[in-house]
């Protein structure tokens, strides 16, 4: 099981905080999480629930990590491990996490997949979803895992979309010539584009699509890198 303590500034003023594995008992702050950070048009039926929640902790406890402040649940993240092959990089979000479900989570795979980072607004600019980036890190390297792997969402597409395509869109905000709520950060926790994906989520914001994003392990050797 999973448990760091750290502190947080907030304002000027250090504020203890904490990650750890989550529990039965956290389902209703997990779900509220959930709502809080993902309001319509976001699909409500995509949100956790219970049935969810208990797999995550049943099927890979190493994945389901919440962080709290000051005792209360201020987000969490949660990820499962899949073999993924870089040349066949097409998949859907549902496809690669039984809708969430994590029943295809396999224990021999080579990838740590994320299912889902949320951080309740009111808790935002205090880096806690970085710190949970980093913890699923500490896991990857704990594991020898090849990847963290994920698909972002790209919020600030429909903005642009009758301007340029999916794939230029995320080109320009890797470039720094443009600004995505999602990409810019996961750019800034460390992560690398794989590829845009169609169809991968649905997202009115994002007109469905995903930037599939990685971080590699750096403690693996190059054959180890090369024999995924």
């Amino acid at each position: 099981m999973y448990l760091k303590k750290f502190f947080v500034y907030d304002q000027g003023r250090p504020v203890k905080a904490l990650i750890r594995s989550y529990r039965e008992e956290d389902f209703a702050g997990l779900i509220r999480v959930q709502q809080e950070c993902f309001p319509p048009p976001f699909p409500s039926e995509l949100w956790w629930n219970e049935e969810q929640l208990r797999n995550h902790i049943t099927l890979y406890p190493e994945g389901a990590l919440c962080v709290e402040l000051n005792g209360e649940l201020a987000g969490s993240m949660t990820g499962l491990v899949v073999d993924f092959d870089p040349r066949h990089a097409k998949h859907t979000w549902e496809e690669i996490t039984d809708h969430g479900y994590i029943r295809s989570h396999n224990p021999k795979g080579n990838t740590l997949y994320v299912v889902d980072i949320s951080v309740s607004p009111r808790y935002r600019k205090l880096g806690l979803g970085k710190w949970l980036m980093f913890s699923m890190y500490e896991t990857v390297v704990h594991q020898r895992l090849v990847r963290l792997l994920g698909g972002g969402r790209m919020p600030g597409y429909h903005l642009k979309k009758d301007e340029m395509t999916a794939e230029q869109y995320a080109e320009a905000v890797v470039a720094g010539e443009l600004q995505d709520p999602v990409i810019s950060f996961l750019l800034r926790c460390g992560r690398t584009p794989v590829q845009v994906v169609p169809d991968y989520l649905e997202d009115e914001q994002s007109r469905n699509y995903g930037l599939l994003m990685e971080w590699k392990n750096p403690f693996l050797t190059a054959n180890e890198l090369e024999g995924e």
